[in-house]
């Protein structure tokens, strides 16, 4: 994360230090007489334009702005609102010191190592007190903070509006003194909470979930059906992510079903026990536009189509189909039938043929982005549909499929606004194709991937084979009696061993444009 500050600074007058001739936009000299080169020529610069100038400084460039001099030094101190640290025990007698310097931080990273011992409770209670204004904290394995030290810091600090933890020791009771407290709550991410556990409290909707409350995220959690009633209860939610938690999850879905939830936007689902019945309460919140159905087994067409014919809003569909074979054609035909609206779609692990590409480029004019991935039906037929249909389309991403160079070719002719085409692991495209795409349209961006894979650094999935991500555990190879009830999680669902097989293709291109995206970051 870094540290430069989010202030608004006072843009009137920013430029009233500058003459008359500058500020008339004159072009002027200096002589080298009248260039002093022992004066300090900053120091005509008000602080706020010297803060505002820090800004766009990354965090190594600023910190060693800050040793200049003094001055440079206070500017640093009291426009920084972004402080990240390393939460070990030792800087403990440093937080007095270090939060009287930067007294204007509202987001604050507290980040420890496994090997480390963490901040405790009374050092999270001396930051609340320094920074009552905090709005954004995010905890990463500060496992020596409890539930008493988070009782604590929710009552001192009211302000605070996003709350992002994982791999940490505290528990409900934590959760819900903040949810309780700081009413202004919007959003709260939670991953891998060890305190969450078989017999605690439920987390319940507090003052945060009644009002502000907008985006929540759980991953990575053993017992995440504690947060149903927190879900269920909050009645402006926009963003729901639920990621690799055990439980049926039908159950919460068509509770916010039933309530014909107006306010939910985005639902990301991914390795969850979830079947059609929870798609089919999804199809009772009309203004989903974002939508992620990612490695869940007993979803099929008929929970898609469902959401399809309901959901007309919908702009972004990612399916990851894990290759079950339940989704398909008939699924993304209702998809292209009542979802004019498209512009993203990712297939990954599905078996979609030209009858349901052919209907989607039809009748989705505004598609901009597409991705195929790992799929033995797309052809160089499929290309071609794409190719000669989709007019809008800017990004196209295809890995793992049956294509050649003639499919590529194809796309010389076709799709007038294609910015970026990504190839990987597609053995019947040349690299020589790729060449001559790139001088057929000068201003395409190709990326071209068609290496074979290693059999001997695989992992197979259902016959597709997948390059094996280092740290990855194939969940049949994984051994039996490992680490008592997180062992027997990793070899039934490979929940917290593994990660996705084939990453979404547009997470890196937004990455390398410089979008943050990431739900975790500050």
């Amino acid at each position: 994360m870094g540290q430069t500050p989010s202030s608004v600074l006072d843009q009137r007058n920013r430029f009233d230090f500058l003459p008359p001739e500058i500020l008339s936009g004159e072009i002027v000299e200096f002589s080298d007489d009248e260039v002093v080169r022992t004066r300090d020529y900053t120091s005509d610069l008000p602080d706020d334009c010297l803060a505002y100038v820090f800004q766009f400084l990354g965090s190594g460039d600023r910190a060693r702005c800050s040793l200049v001099c003094k001055r440079w030094l206070c500017v640093d101190g009291v426009s920084r609102q972004r402080l990240s640290l390393n939460a070990n025990s030792e800087i403990l007698s440093s937080l007095p010191a270090l939060f009287t310097r930067f007294e204007a931080v509202t987001k604050l990273a507290l980040r420890c190592d496994r090997k480390s011992v963490s901040l405790s409770d009374d050092a999270l209670v001396q930051i609340s007190l320094h920074c009552q204004k905090l709005t954004r904290l995010k905890l990463r394995g500060c496992r020596d903070i409890t539930d008493h030290g988070m009782v604590s810091f929710a009552q001192n600090c009211k302000t605070l509006k996003k709350l992002s933890c994982g791999s940490c020791m505290f528990g409900a009771k934590a959760i819900n003194s903040v949810i309780v407290h700081c009413s202004l709550l919007e959003e709260i991410s939670i991953k891998r909470l060890r305190g969450v556990h078989d017999g605690a409290e439920l987390i319940g909707p507090g003052a945060a979930a009644s009002s502000s409350l907008k985006s929540i995220c759980l991953k990575e959690l053993v017992y995440g059906q504690s947060f149903e009633s927190l879900i269920t209860g909050t009645k402006k939610l926009k963003t729901l992510k639920i990621i690799r938690c055990l439980g049926d999850w039908d159950k919460v879905l068509g509770i916010i079903g039933n309530e014909k939830n107006t306010t939910l936007i985005e639902i990301h689902l991914e390795r969850l026990q979830v079947s059609d019945i929870g798609l089919t309460a999804i199809s009772k919140c009309p203004n989903v536009e974002n939508l992620h159905i990612v490695k869940a087994p007993e979803c099929s067409n008929r929970g898609l189509a469902r959401v399809a014919e309901k959901c007309s809003l919908l702009r972004k569909l990612h399916i990851d189909g894990w290759r079950s074979n339940r989704i398909g054609d008939e699924a993304l035909i209702a998809v292209a039938k009542h979802c004019s609206n498209l512009q993203e779609l990712v297939l990954i692990g599905v078996n979609a043929t030209h009858l349901s590409l052919t209907a989607i480029a039809s009748n989705c004019p505004n598609l901009e982005r597409l991705a195929l991935c790992g799929s033995g039906t797309i052809g160089d037929a499929e290309i071609a549909c794409i190719s000669s249909k989709c007019l809008a389309l800017k990004k196209l991403c295809i890995k793992g499929c049956a294509i050649s160079d003639i499919g590529i070719e194809a796309l010389a002719w076709g799709c007038p606004n294609l910015v970026k085409i990504k190839v990987k692991k597609c053995r019947g495209v040349s690299s020589e194709v790729a060449g001559w795409l790139k001088g057929r349209r000068g201003s395409l961006i190709v990326n071209l991937d068609a290496g074979e894979l290693d059999p001997l650094d695989a992992s197979v999935v259902d016959g597709l084979m997948l390059p094996m991500i280092p740290g990855q555990v194939n969940a049949l190879e994984a051994p039996p009696n490992g680490n008592g009830r997180l062992g027997f999680l990793r070899v039934k669902l490979g929940l917290f061993a593994s990660r996705n097989l084939v990453p979404c293709p547009f997470r890196r291109w937004s990455n390398a444009n410089g979008d943050n995206s990431n739900d975790d970051n500050l």
